[in-house]
């Protein structure tokens, strides 16, 4: 069936729905996971920032903390989680990317064949602010993709 799964995660109670997902998915397939957690580059508001005219590098390193703090604990959880399921798990955190492209670039460079991650499910106007990272995956990937609400 599967042999190498990867599953994204946030770090959020519905991402640990995911992740217990594939696990289970991969357990029973006999497969190898690899999760991964991205993080956003520093948010850039001001049109000084944005161009590399200056930076407030104590709040760009603050961010950076507050993203490795987030992604040692989410990775963390994932990597017990597998170790009881009994499942071969490498995790990844990908740092300043975008979360679908992390993804989606993760699966490529690892050979995966599936890749499984949630969905919030928004719509309307929060879908258009927030946009969905699932349905970007689902929309580029080459591989199948199993999204867990």
């Amino acid at each position: 069936m599967y042999r190498n799964i990867l599953i994204a995660t946030d770090g959020s109670e519905l991402s640990a729905k995911g992740v217990q997902a594939g696990l289970d998915l991969a357990k029973a397939s006999g497969a190898k996971v690899t999760i991964v957690i991205a993080s956003e580059p520093f948010p850039a508001y001001d049109l000084g920032t944005r161009l590399g005219f200056f930076t407030d590098q104590q709040a760009v390193e603050a961010y950076g903390a507050g993203c490795q703090k987030i992604a040692d604990a989410a990775l963390s959880s994932a990597r017990k989680a597998a170790e009881e399921a009994g499942v071969a798990c490498d995790t990844l955190h990908v740092a300043n990317s975008v979360p679908g492209k992390a993804i989606l670039e993760t699966a490529a460079a690892r050979s995966c064949d599936l890749i499984v991650l949630t969905s919030h499910g928004r719509h309307g106007f929060e879908r258009f602010l927030l946009g969905s990272t699932a349905s970007r995956v689902v929309q580029s990937a080459e591989i199948s993709v199993l999204v867990v609400r």
